[in-house]
């Protein structure tokens, strides 16, 4: 019975998605742009395939139906005020939307947080698409939400990825197993390495961390 409820909420954010113009396949490109420089036999089908895996988990689901539900009421004027206004101007200070969205890029760890802040400042593709107001369109959540999802997607790719490096032995013990920069036991949150190593896997750290040695770690945040 618990399955069957799963797929039916995944069925219903599937539909939302369609009605508010949100393509499954474009944001797995989005994901592809994002792990493409980390993996030459990436595909955009596995990309895809990890989006709709992110849109089975419940908390993916919950979020996505209550961002979506918060736009719908917005544009329809039904939000009490000051909310209301505050809502469909997607007012800079209103970082309940990314709040939200972070319960989905959470699923998969601080991976998916730096990926999440960097589609949050470039606005890749459809994320920005959706960011343009439209006359009488309040897409304020759905955003961010599509940004979560698309972070989360990559992050679990990632993640893939460190995991048959482990078991195919090329990411060793010590400094060189580190995810993310991480050195210790190969785990999220391992201690620091005593020292770099010139084993490959510093290679693979930065593929696990699926963000470009270039961009901050940290989530970044637009100016006001």
């Amino acid at each position: 019975m618990r399955t069957t409820g799963v797929i039916a909420v995944k069925d219903v954010v599937l539909r939302l998605f369609a009605e508010r113009g949100v393509d499954i396949e474009e944001i797995g490109r989005i994901v592809y742009e994002l792990q493409r420089p980390y993996s030459d036999s990436i595909s955009l089908e596995q990309c895809i395939e990890s989006v709709l895996r992110v849109i089975e988990k419940r908390e993916a689901q919950h979020a996505i139906i209550t961002g979506i539900a918060l736009d719908m009421l917005a544009e329809q004027n039904a939000l009490p005020e000051p909310l209301n206004s505050i809502v469909r101007r997607d007012e800079p200070l209103y970082g309940v939307d990314e709040v939200l969205a972070l319960a989905v890029t959470n699923i998969y760890g601080s991976v998916g947080l730096t990926s999440f802040g960097y589609l949050d400042k470039l606005k890749l593709g459809l994320i920005g698409r959706l960011n343009d107001k439209e006359k009488g369109k309040v897409n304020t959540f759905l955003d961010d939400l599509v940004a979560g999802v698309a972070a989360a997607a990559a992050a679990r790719i990632a993640h893939q990825r460190v995991g048959d490096a482990v078991d195919n032995g090329v990411a060793g013990s010590g400094s060189s197993g580190g995810v993310a920069g991480r050195g210790g036991s190969g785990r999220e949150g391992a201690g620091p390495s005593a020292s770099p190593s010139p084993s490959p896997g510093p290679q693979v750290r930065g593929a696990a961390a699926g963000c470009h040695p270039s961009r901050p770690r940290g989530i970044i945040v637009p100016p006001p």
